[in-house]
């Protein structure tokens, strides 16, 4: 291939979800973070190879990954989209299933971002704030009590006096694993309110852990199942609310959406490529190495979603929000050898 024709058209952007008629078109499901780089990567494959358009659905990462382990053969997935790494309990399952090596492909990097209607106040955050806006219980004077925080003012006076109100990734979503672990879990500590749970559990740190991402239940934080359209949705009809996007899609609805910053850092791709954004995390698919040689231009279709031109720092990813991995040579190393992943750590 010498040259690559970049017209991505509104339908890819749609995500092409369309059945297939005949299973010499290649099947991917998973995250809604994922799922616009991987139909700009579908469309585009076929646009320039002699293979059908593959199918992109969304669903999020950990429906993604279950469907990619129910098993082999041409009546399951070859690929899963994920916005988190995966899990023992789904290799675990994928093993169960007969489906025995899996090739993990991480295809660059995103931003979790904290984004609020365009004409209200601007936000500059930390973890803690989102820890003391979100959390069940909280540290007041010592103790621990159900969270009396109603507005983002009650938690640090410098912060807009406005209703906390929070549109979150539902659990399914691997955008939420990462908004656990790298704002609530981390602003839990930061509050002190980790030791306190440890504490409480007798020194059991994973019952701290449990009981920090334990999160209100009264509305103020609402679960997204959907993708991030319906939390803007719910953004433009709730002007207090603040909702959590992944950075590409932000970048595409500025018009719409002003974003908070993070420890005083911007959410941008070079603040996310140089490392200076805490809520960063790479994006991954998982191919399944059974389906390689069986199904028609699955092999082609990695190698050429993890290219220079299209995965690079000037590729159509890129583009459109995607922070390149530098690393991206050994990544297509691994790709064309068909190398599965190893064990997790």
């Amino acid at each position: 291939m010498t040259s690559v024709k970049f017209t991505v058209s509104a339908l890819a952007l749609a995500a092409a979800a369309t059945a297939a008629d005949a299973r010499d078109q290649l099947q991917i499901a998973g995250s809604s973070t994922v799922l616009p780089y991987a139909t700009i990567v579908a469309e585009l494959f076929g646009e320039n190879f002699d293979f059908p358009t593959p199918v992109v659905e969304g669903g999020g990462s950990g429906a993604g990954r279950k469907k990619l382990c129910e098993g082999v053969g041409e009546t399951t997935i070859d690929i899963a989209n994920s916005s988190s790494r995966i899990k023992q309990s789904d290799i675990d399952l994928c093993n169960a299933n007969g489906v025995t090596e899996i090739m993990e492909v991480r295809i660059g990097y995103d931003g979790i971002v904290f984004a609020s209607d365009i004409n209200g106040p601007e936000f500059a955050f930390t973890p803690a704030d989102w820890f003391s806006a979100l959390a069940a219980e909280v540290v007041v004077d010592g103790a621990l009590v159900a969270n009396p925080n109603k507005s983002w003012a009650d938690i640090r006076a410098d912060l807009p006096a406005q209703d906390i109100l929070a549109f979150v990734p539902g659990t399914k979503h691997g955008t939420r694993e990462v908004f656990d672990e790298k704002v609530i879990l981390a602003g839990c500590e930061a509050t002190g309110a980790f030791e306190a749970f440890k504490t409480a559990a007798g020194g059991d740190e994973d019952a701290a852990e449990e009981k920090c991402m334990a999160l209100r239940t009264d509305g103020v934080s609402v679960d997204i199942d959907g993708d991030y359209t319906e939390t803007l949705a719910r953004v433009d009809a709730n002007k207090n609310g603040i909702g959590v996007f992944g950075l590409s899609f932000y970048q595409n609805n500025t018009d719409k959406l002003v974003v908070a910053t993070m420890d005083g850092v911007v959410p941008t791709v070079e603040a996310i490529a140089a490392g200076d954004y805490p809520v960063s995390r790479p994006l991954y698919f998982y191919v399944k190495t059974a389906h390689l040689g069986v199904i028609p231009g699955l092999q082609e279709f990695i190698d050429f979603f993890v290219s220079d031109d299209i995965a690079g720092p000037d590729g159509p990813l890129a583009e459109y929000g995607l922070v390149s991995d530098p690393e991206l040579a050994a990544t297509q190393e691994m790709v064309a050898a068909g190398t599965p992943m190893a064990p997790l750590n």
